[in-house]
């Protein structure tokens, strides 16, 4: 094997242990959290929103759990907002569905999720179309062998990794997403 070849393999296993994940320190999110933490006790009334293009669901409508539920993902949201699909990828430069949730489940919930659609279908427990609630997994037959998987945000909308967008928000009732819908999985 001549040097190329070994310098060629040694960058491929080296890079395996440098997935850029996220571009803001704990240390600033943690700032950043203590800040709307105030900001929000100053005014309980806020609607809490990830997007302009999402509805605002009123903080007054959530349970403690659910608030809690809802302020990870929206900083998972706004962390990884427009991040491009890359079939394969984990990091910043591109992530694909599955990785999208593997990295939320594990990054904001310290729950550990299986790296493939079909596996990450198999864990938690099966919940109907009519009980879906923030933080439960929704799954999608895209094609003859092709799946696509998220999460909930609310009752309505669900954060994914999308093909055409990237990292982007979804309403379940779009036709394509209502036509495609498998099955949904909670696990939080």
């Amino acid at each position: 094997m001549s040097v190329k070849h070994l310098l060629l393999i040694w960058v491929l296993f080296a890079a395996c242990g440098m997935v850029k994940r996220g571009a803001i320190p704990w240390e600033e999110r943690a700032k950043k959290a203590e800040v709307e933490k105030i900001e929000e006790s100053v005014r309980p009334e806020v609607a809490i929103s990830v997007s302009s293009s999402a509805p605002a669901m009123e903080s007054t409508a959530l349970s403690k759990d659910e608030k809690k539920l809802r302020s990870k993902l929206d900083e998972a949201f706004k962390d990884w907002k427009g991040v491009p699909y890359l079939l394969g990828g984990n990091g910043y430069d591109g992530v694909d569905c599955s990785a999208f949730l593997q990295i939320v489940f594990a990054d904001y919930f310290e729950v550990k999720l299986p790296r493939v659609t079909v596996d990450q279908m198999k864990v938690g427990k099966s919940v109907k179309k009519n009980n879906i609630r923030i933080g439960d997994l929704v799954f999608f037959k895209t094609g003859r062998k092709t799946m696509h998987a998220g999460v909930m945000i609310n009752d309505q909308q669900f954060m994914h990794a999308s093909t055409s967008s990237g990292v982007m928000i979804s309403a379940l009732q779009e036709r394509y997403w209502n036509d495609t819908y498998l099955t949904t999985r909670r696990v939080l």
